[in-house]
C-alpha cells in the first residue's frame, strides 16, 4: 500500500487530516518536529512517523533515507505560521523567516518526491490563507509567503500534469494551536466569527476534509486550484 505523507502532522489540521485518511484505510506517514506528540498520534493511528525539523534538518537526506523505496501517493504540507506586523515595523528578516518556514521547504520536499509521486499518479496539497485574496491589515509578511505558495501551486500543476495533481487550500482563521493567542479573547473571537458569512470560526476538520478530498482519488480531475475553506470570507464579505 502506498503512503500519504503529512508534514506538520501534529498541528491541528495535520492531525485531523491524518485521522481522516486513517479512517478511510489509507496508510499515513506522520512527519513533524515534536516527537512526543508524533508518538501519541502514531499509536492512535497505527502509523509510522519521522521526526523532522523543517528549519534545521537536511530535508533531502531525510526523504531519501525514509522514502526512496516506498511508494508515495500524496503529500500534504501542513506547516504554517501566523506572522502579523505592520509593514512599518517589518524587517527583511521577518519576510525571510516566513518564507523559510512556509515556502522553501515545500519546494525541497516536492523536488525530492517528484519522481515517486509521478510513478504513483500522486497528489500534492499545499496551504495558503484567505488573506492573500482578501487583503487584511498587518498581513504583509504572511500574505507574501502564502502568495508565493499559490503561485507555486498553479505553476507546478501545469508542469506536472497529467501525472501529479497540485492544489492549495486557503483557509480563513481556524481554531487551532497556532491561533490560540488570537482567539483567547472571547470578544475578539466573537467579532471574527461574525465577520464571516457562516458566522463562526473555522474548525480544523473543515480544512482537513478538503485536504483529504484533494489528496485522494476522490478528486481525480481537480488540479491547479486555490480553494477557499473560509466560511465565505473571500467572496461574500
Amino acid at each position: 500500500m502506498s503512503k500519504y505523507l503529512i508534514f506538520g502532522a501534529t498541528g491541528s489540521i495535520g492531525s485531523n487530516l491524518a485521522e481522516k485518511l486513517y479512517n478511510s484505510d489509507k496508510d499515513v506517514h506522520l512527519l513533524g518536529r515534536d516527537e512526543e506528540e508524533l508518538k501519541k498520534l502514531s499509536t492512535k493511528l497505527n502509523s509510522e512517523y519521522t521526526v523532522i525539523d523543517i528549519l534545521n534538518n537536511d530535508i533531502s537526506k531525510i526523504i531519501k533515507n525514509s522514502f526512496d523505496n516506498i511508494d508515495v501517493s500524496g503529500v500534504a504540507y501542513c506547516v504554517g505560521s501566523i506572522d502579523l506586523k505592520p509593514l512599518k515595523s517589518a524587517k527583511k528578516e521577518d519576510f525571510k523567516k516566513c518564507l523559510d518556514l512556509n515556502f522553501f521547504p515545500a519546494i525541497e520536499i516536492i523536488q525530492n518526491l517528484q519522481d515517486n509521486l509521478k510513478k504513483n499518479k500522486g497528489s500534492i496539497v499545499l496551504f495558503s490563507t484567505v488573506a492573500v485574496r482578501k487583503g487584511f491589515t498587518n498581513h504583509a509578511i504572511i500574505s507574501s509567503a502564502k502568495g508565493a505558495i499559490e503561485g507555486l501551486t498553479i505553476s507546478l500543476a501545469a508542469e506536472f500534469a497529467p501525472n501529479i495533481r497540485v492544489n492549495c487550500i486557503a483557509p480563513s482563521l481556524t481554531d487551532s494551536k497556532m491561533s490560540k493567542s488570537i482567539l483567547k479573547s472571547k470578544l475578539i473571537s466573537d467579532g471574527i466569527a461574525k465577520s464571516h458569512p457562516m458566522k463562526r470560526i473555522g474548525k480544523p476538520e473543515d480544512a482537513a476534509s478538503m485536504a483529504k478530498f484533494l489528496l485522494t482519488d476522490e478528486s481525480p480531475w481537480i488540479t491547479g486550484q486555490i480553494i477557499g475553506v473560509d466560511g465565505g470570507k473571500s467572496s461574500l464579505s
